[in-house]
């Protein structure tokens, strides 16, 4: 009876930590504090060091729950990732991922040699460990301080962060297998780095292909998928990494291409990942916390802090400058970028790997990892906000997205319900306006059910549901919230470059001599922009108006105000792409073959 007891006081401490873990992210997203912190801290506190007391060293558990949460963070989030918003910006941040990750590295070693009283391998090491961002605490600390980054920062940001962890996991088990052996060859590395990633992407994208065909094709039971999707996403993981592949690569580039095609019960996936994520960083930060030990710390914090100063002020910096310079951001946005190399739990988790293996200065890398996470969330993350508005990267805070409802069809995958509350001060129920590639389905009045012919005219405090591609469902969300106060340019403004966006069709029409539909005559630039762009309008976006091209200038309150003109006779030849360019489109282009997306 004895031995039930302990299991059953082992299941209440264990939910006792999820719960506190759950809970704390209420405060932590409250006050900006950065959950990772809260979840290690909670860790440390049950540990033997503290007032929990419990003692914890089993390395391998931390490193098998560490593995299955990082594949899941990865899978999830490459389900998030839409290739379109990251088409532009996949070469700087594949650089970032690669290159990036080993000029941090290496620039980090020295620090972590004279601070730590390592040889360069060891040093090394220590710098491979702390060399990767992470992206559940980067674009968690974003969501909690309310910001809304310029689309090229966030984009590049979004992609670095989630693949830049398998060549941070490649090159410390490197690291570690050459300091076990004792010999390794420079050929030997690249090849067995070639073989783990082009293994990767293989398994990746036939994994990810074979998803999206069993989703759609088998007829599994209604609330299955989400498991079903997560479970094939770790047999991916285990698979890859069976066979001596990048298991971490092979997931995120799985979760792409599901994230990228029309799939069956896709929001049910996305919700139910979206927990597992949650629970399993829970899990992966307490247990990390609860190895480490407060007592081990004392001798090593001042020389770790060194090296976390080291990294965040000169190593990360130099490696984003040096890797971004031969693309075309500002200095402001390379700084942004440098300074939001957030380190987190991958950091301690690879550091775990040292301690697995059993090397001589296991508990020294875990320990200097750690100071190093907690001083970049110290310094980096509650200074994440400030540094973005100082620099102009992030842009005017947008209202809280409205209530969405999403319905998945049977029998087809091109269209869902999607529903809405309409709020009187909404672009819909002020304007009239809807995307042309939406269709208003039914309304519901009084708990009553209604067509929108019956409905009209919808009301404040009607539901109304439409039908549109799942793709595009979240660019309905700027139709269904209250309209921001936009400052209108000068109203006479009709140039021979520039126009005002309340102008209308009819008025563009009757000056340039361009052919309107009579039953959108009466629509603004401004509108025109909203009902047929199929995401929410950014400056530069182009819309056809027959021999015309509408260019947008300038957005006020969420809405193009004013608009530019690109007449035919203004058409230059276009320059031949260089070498660079050339090669980057044809890759695009080999990629979305292979990948069906």
């Amino acid at each position: 009876m004895a031995s039930l007891d302990q299991v059953s006081i082992v299941i209440l401490l264990g939910a006792v930590l999820l719960m506190a873990g759950i809970l704390s992210s209420l405060l932590a997203l409250r006050f900006g504090a950065p959950l990772l912190l809260v979840f290690l801290i909670i860790g440390i506190l049950a540990g033997d060091s503290g007032p929990g007391g419990i003692a914890f060293d089993d390395v391998r558990t931390t490193y098998l729950v560490g593995s299955v949460a990082l594949a899941l963070i990865l899978f999830d989030g490459g389900l998030r990732t839409r290739f379109q918003n990251i088409r532009a910006v996949l070469a700087p941040s594949m650089a970032l991922a690669t290159v990036g990750v080993l000029l941090t590295a290496a620039i980090t070693a020295p620090a972590a040699k004279y601070a730590l009283d390592l040889n360069w391998t060891e040093a090394l090491l220590v710098g491979a460990v702390v060399a990767s961002t992470d992206a559940a605490a980067v674009f968690l600390l974003v969501h909690a301080q309310g910001l809304r980054l310029r689309p090229r920062v966030g984009a590049t940001l979004e992609a670095e962060s989630g693949s830049n962890d398998p060549f941070a996991v490649f090159l410390t088990l490197m690291l570690v297998e050459f300091i076990s052996v004792g010999h390794s060859s420079t050929g030997h590395v690249l090849m067995e780095l070639a073989r783990e990633a082009v293994l990767g992407a293989v398994m990746g994208m036939i994994g990810g292909r074979m998803i999206v065909i069993a989703l759609n094709r088998v007829a599994l039971p209604q609330g299955l998928h989400a498991p079903f999707v997560t479970t094939t996403a770790l047999v991916i993981f285990g698979v890859a990494q069976l066979s001596h592949a990048s298991g971490f690569f092979a997931v995120y580039l799985a979760g792409i291409i599901v994230g990228n095609r029309p799939t069956r019960a896709h929001n049910s996936v996305v919700t139910f990942l979206d927990a597992a994520t949650w629970l399993a960083q829970i899990v992966m930060f307490v247990l990390l916390g609860l190895l480490v030990s407060p007592n081990r710390l004392g001798s090593s914090i001042e020389p770790a802090v060194v090296v976390a100063l080291v990294l965040m002020l000169v190593a990360r910096p130099v490696a984003v400058f040096l890797c971004l310079a031969p693309f075309r951001f500002n200095w402001r946005e390379k700084l942004f970028i440098a300074w939001t190399g957030l380190r987190g739990a991958v950091a301690i988790f690879l550091a775990s790997i040292p301690m697995l293996v059993g090397l001589s200065k296991a508990y020294l890398y875990f320990d200097a990892a750690f100071v190093v996470v907690i001083t970049s969330l110290l310094l980096q993350g509650w200074t994440l906000a400030a540094a973005a508005r100082r620099l102009h990267v992030a842009l005017p805070r947008s209202e809280r997205g409205p209530r969405r409802v999403e319905l998945d069809l049977p029998g087809q995958l091109e269209q869902e319900l999607v529903g809405y509350p309409v709020r009187p001060k909404s672009l819909y129920f002020r304007r009239g306006l809807i995307p042309s590639w939406s269709k208003p389905t039914l309304v519901i009045r009084n708990e009553q059910i209604l067509t929108p012919a019956e409905a009209e005219p919808v009301a404040p405090g009607d539901y109304i549901y439409l039908l549109a591609p799942p793709q595009r469902a979240e660019a309905l969300d700027r139709f269904f919230v209250d309209m921001q106060p936009s400052t209108a340019p000068d109203p006479h403004l009709l140039g021979d470059f520039t126009v005002s966006g309340e102008h209308t069709l009819s008025e563009l029409a009757e000056i340039y001599g361009v052919k309107v539909d009579e039953d959108q005559a009466r629509l603004t630039l401004s509108d025109y922009f909203d009902v047929h762009l199929d995401h929410a309008p950014k400056e530069g976006a182009t819309l056809p108006l027959d021999s015309i091209v509408l260019v947008a200038r300038n957005l006020s309150g969420g809405r193009v105000n004013v608009v530019g003109l690109r007449l035919p006779e203004e058409e230059e030849k276009a320059e031949p792409l260089t070498r660079m360019q050339s090669f980057r489109k044809k890759l695009g282009e080999l990629w979305t073959s292979v990948a069906g997306i």
